[in-house]
């Protein structure tokens, strides 16, 4: 279908990204429907853990003895590294349970400066000036996303902590996944990464559960959570980064933003007004100009 690699790697990308995208969408219509956040992402986790075992297997048995074993050490690095990605689902759900999902998601969004911090800490040197410009359109664009300026608007202040919070994680997730183990093939280093968040999502569980457990949950907001949630996204944009690259990649991934905010406004009639989506643009674009290359 495809004959040219990076153009596959695309595809694979923006298709990964679009399944994040309607993500919060269903969360919050799950949360209309009585679910708590427990009930979500338990059954979120199970399910995406039996689907990626059933594909581990079968790419087991076609591939043979040709796959790489994993050792304990691998298996441990993995989940620990795992458990961020478990962090990051309850506070991005318990975000979008307070604050409508086109704020919630401009609040993940918050890694692309985040990231930046992280990468000088790390690194312990400054940022490249248009690094620097990145963030601060970003800051900008933040301010308009999510309409702050119109003091109207009251948000949650619960939401936003929790947004910043799954930002956070998310920004940890995306680093440990990118360096830890990756000489495994990826349905394994998702399996394994997804086993350590759910550690975290158990724990969360069997401590914020107060009413009886819906298990209808499973078929009803279960199966469509870990299909677009833990099986298809890392699964496509593991296969696709390797092929964009990781600035090519990072800027087609930011197609999940105006996707989120177009779910939401389709299915749950969130209104938009002009200042946020002008906000959107200038996020997308302090994306575009942290990745792209002059030589490119």
């Amino acid at each position: 279908m495809f004959k040219n690699s990076v153009l596959k790697g695309v595809f694979l990308v923006g298709s990964g990204a679009i399944s994040y995208g309607v993500l919060a969408t269903f969360v919050k219509m799950a949360y209309q429907e009585g679910y708590t956040t427990a009930e979500i992402t338990t059954s979120q986790f199970i399910l995406g853990i039996i689907g990626l075992l059933l594909i581990n297997g079968f790419q087991k048995s076609r591939n043979k003895n040709q796959t790489l074993k994993t050792s304990k050490k691998n298996i441990f690095q993995l989940m620990l590294a795992g458990t961020s990605m478990g962090f990051t689902t309850i506070f991005y759900y318990l975000s979008v349970k307070y604050v409508p999902v086109s704020i919630g998601i401009i609040l993940l969004m918050q890694t692309v400066w985040m990231g930046v911090i992280l990468e000088m800490i790390l690194t312990k040197k400054l940022p490249s000036p248009k690094r620097t410009i990145s963030v601060l359109i970003v800051l900008l664009g933040t301010l308009l996303a999510t309409n702050l300026i119109n003091t109207s608007i009251a948000l949650n202040w619960i939401g936003i902590v929790f947004g910043l919070l799954a930002a956070t994680s998310f920004t940890i997730t995306m680093f440990t996944a990118n360096s830890v183990a990756t000489s495994i093939s990826t349905v394994q280093r998702s399996l394994y990464m997804l086993l350590g968040g759910a550690v975290i999502i158990f724990v969360f569980a069997l401590y914020n559960q107060n009413t009886s457990f819906q298990f209808n949950v499973f078929f009803k907001w279960g199966l469509v959570l870990s299909f677009f949630g833990t099986i298809i996204p890392p699964l496509l944009m593991n296969a696709g980064f390797p092929l964009t690259g990781i600035g090519l990649g990072s800027i087609v991934s930011s197609i999940e933003l105006p996707v989120s905010v177009l779910m939401a406004y389709f299915l749950l009639n969130e209104k938009v007004v002009p200042s946020q989506w002008m906000g959107i643009l200038l996020i997308i674009m302090a994306v575009i100009l942290m990745n792209v290359n002059k030589k490119t």
